[in-house]
């Protein structure tokens, strides 16, 4: 089968510990003992040397908690990853505020990690508990002088919105003592209740409810306050200063290639999607035998990769252009695709910039239900 070349290379590394389990987080994770610490990293160096990237324009290190690593484990991995894909331009690490150090984020510094991203929520007793999360407001603001200090080249905080008990004036109390920290980038998430969590046990016990006219008012409120505070947006639920909007996000959702390390750490690369088993024995076990564990493998047509950059791609502000990605993947457009997006036209959710199209505000507002209806085009 002809693969389409996929111009662009990062790679990504799940850490799955944690010291605790968030009521809303669905990823995998364990708890950071010692002997499951060092069995983690030699399995990553050996999974690096067996399936080596090339060099790859960026990083990004999620988890679980990447920060709950000592220092000198973060050194450890750090140099096993620059060895088997040098150096990175932007190379992204992903903290929780309780597990900021002075010592970890020098670490990372002369590693030459380029963007820490911090996982605040929020800055409200009351919501973090509605939450589960670990950390007090307290800890996020003197981990934040600790980051500041470190002078990294971005900055991000993680923010999430329509929390049950959260109402709009807590919301943007949340969103303007963020802006105080004049962070370089703000990502916004709308909760969402991912199956195996505790808030979606709660959910089905009708314990919470969602409240899909409150999200309305939180997105729009969110994208008007931002705005006006000097953030553009350029995801749905991304925005930045200029010059700091996350690359490595951007190659996934303009499908390039990627390559994934770690449990449960999921790939784009070389004509196909994997991911790695979300289980430390598992991963262990293949990667000690030399045939690393892939699943839900999925071989990669050209009008699978045409979908995708569509639905992804318009999620960007900057919308895509379709004759461009059929010619970059060398697949026609169907012809429901033209009728759709006149269709969305129509309706006052997309609009034309010469050959780019966008969703307008409304629109982005219904990206879940665009996405779907290009998906059901394809099919």
């Amino acid at each position: 089968m002809d693969r389409p070349v996929q111009p662009a290379t990062a790679l990504y590394l799940h850490v799955p510990f944690c010291a605790s389990s968030c009521d809303f987080c669905s990823f995998y994770q364990e708890q950071p003992k010692r002997g499951e610490l060092d069995r983690f990293l030699a399995t990553i160096e050996q999974e690096l040397a067996l399936q080596p990237p090339g060099r790859v324009e960026t990083a990004f290190w999620g988890g679980g908690t990447p920060g709950l690593l000592p220092a000198d484990d973060l050194s450890r991995l750090g140099e096993a990853m620059v060895r088997a894909a040098g150096q990175p331009r932007e190379w992204t690490v992903e903290l929780a505020p309780s597990s900021v150090r002075a010592d970890k984020l020098a670490a990372l510094k002369a590693l030459g990690v380029t963007r820490v991203s911090m996982g605040v929520q929020s800055f409200d007793d009351a919501t973090l508990d509605a939450l589960g999360r670990r950390h007090s407001p307290k800890q996020v603001m003197e981990a934040w002088e600790l980051i500041e200090a470190a002078g990294f080249a971005s900055r991000n905080l993680d923010l999430i919105f329509a929390i049950p008990g959260q109402d709009e004036r807590r919301w943007t109390e949340d969103l303007r003592r963020a802006l105080a920290l004049k962070p370089d980038h703000l990502s916004t998430y709308c909760l969402t209740f991912e199956e195996d969590t505790a808030m979606f046990v709660k959910l089905s016990q009708g314990k919470v409810k969602i409240d899909r006219e409150l999200e309305a008012r939180l997105y729009r409120g969110t994208w008007e306050q931002l705005e006006a505070a000097g953030y553009a947006q350029y995801e749905t639920s991304n925005f930045a200063r200029p010059g700091h909007a996350c690359r490595h996000n951007l190659i996934t959702w303009e499908m390039g290639s990627w390559i994934g390390y770690g449990p449960s750490a999921s790939s784009q690369w070389e004509g196909r999607r994997w991911t790695n088993p979300a289980n430390l024995d598992q991963w262990t076990q293949g990667v000690a035998a030399g045939r690393p564990v892939r699943e839900q493998v999925k071989e990669l047509s050209a009008p699978d990769l045409l979908c995708d950059a569509l639905v992804f791609g318009l999620r960007l502000n900057a919308g895509v252009d379709p004759a461009a990605l059929a010619a970059r993947f060398a697949t026609p457009l169907p012809a429901g695709i033209t009728r759709l997006f006149a269709d969305l036209a129509a309706e006052g959710l997309m609009e034309a910039d010469g050959p780019k199209v966008r969703l307008t505000g409304e629109g982005r507002m219904r990206a879940d239900a665009v996405g779907v209806a290009v998906l059901e085009r394809f099919d």
